[in-house]
């Protein structure tokens, strides 16, 4: 897992839009054994007009599928679908390496309402 490396080039605001980050809730998530490296299969709902999503996620060192229900998380809604083996993966579930580059998933520190748009 990259750790972030040198910064992106510079972008403008109209780009960084184009890009949908929503908050969701995750309503089920069970393990992912036939991918290629560790991962969770999570199904997120982002309520109305996007409803629930589908995504594998590389979370399994610190998150165990039956602690994941009910908790926030954000995820890029807007990306193309990815097969990621016999899984069709439709949102890009969000987080930050820690110091070696484990995923920590991304979530407000706080309830808000399901679909929040990051901005």
């Amino acid at each position: 897992m990259d750790k972030g490396g040198a910064p992106a080039s510079e972008t403008d605001f109209e780009t960084f839009l184009k890009i949908d980050i929503r908050v969701g809730v995750i309503v089920a998530a069970e393990p992912f054994p036939e991918a290629r490296k560790p991962a969770i299969k999570l199904r997120i709902d982002f309520g109305d007009p996007i409803g629930e999503k589908k995504s594998s996620a590389q979370i399994t060192k610190y998150y165990q599928p039956d602690k994941l229900i009910g908790r926030q998380v954000l995820a890029v809604v807007n990306f193309p679908k990815r097969q990621i083996g016999p899984f069709m993966s439709e949102v890009l579930t969000l987080g930050v390496p820690d110091d070696d580059g484990e995923v920590v998933l991304l979530a407000p520190d706080h309830n808000v309402p399901i679909g929040g748009r990051l901005f």
